[in-house]
């Protein structure tokens, strides 16, 4: 352990531990509005969660405005705050595209994904919390490439069912919205785990 005059603030760990707890509950959140798509306090509770990341997010990079020392590069702990910011805001985009479109039923391809994103946002909170030992961190980053993985696959099988001539031109259009803005917040969550790995590998 390398000896520092001026101690490093590790706050910072337990602000990404919440901020990514906070990632974890709005993917579930999300999953449980595609029960009911019409119910409006499905809908604000996933938009509360996007307040709250919003805070999270902020507390950080006022805490990194401040602090001389950082436990690791100020540039990634910014790349860092700004990527956990950005799923929250892409699985609102989610459900504001759901109430744009006045859908009221969920295709089940649409579910697949809220299930993988739960999953994948649920290995991103595990990821977080290895953050400050950087040990064991490997098992999360596969298993988030993994999912992402199966992510495009049912991304690529719902485009193929809307361009299949079962729907119509309006409905193809109101489904393509809300299929892409899930596809990027699972995107998002792999790209979390780029920073990370970044992070890890740095200090390895």
């Amino acid at each position: 352990m390398r000896f520092r005059l001026i101690p490093t603030d590790d706050a910072f760990f337990a602000l990404f531990n919440d901020s990514a707890a906070n990632v974890a509950d709005c993917a579930r959140r999300l999953r449980d509005l595609l029960s009911d798509p019409t119910d409006q306090a499905l809908h604000e509770k996933v938009a509360a969660c996007e307040r709250r990341g919003d805070e999270i997010v902020h507390t950080i990079l006022q805490r990194l405005n401040t602090t001389f020392v950082t436990p690791f590069d100020r540039e990634d702990i910014h790349a860092l705050a700004e990527e956990l910011d950005d799923v929250v805001d892409d699985m609102l985009e989610v459900s504001h595209r759901m109430q744009i479109t006045g859908i009221t039923t969920a295709l089940p391809e649409l579910k697949e994904q809220a299930d993988l994103l739960v999953q994948c946002a649920e290995e991103t909170e595990q990821l977080l919390r290895r953050l400050e030992s950087m040990k064991g961190v490997q098992q999360h980053l596969d298993a988030i490439d993994r999912l992402e993985s199966e992510g495009d696959a049912v991304h690529r099988r719902i485009l193929a069912r809307l361009f299949g001539g079962e729907f119509d031109a309006l409905e193809v259009l109101r489904w393509k919205d809300v299929i892409e803005a899930m596809e990027g917040a699972l995107n998002t969550l792999e790209d979390i785990s780029d920073v990370v790995e970044s992070i890890v590998l740095k200090h390895a």
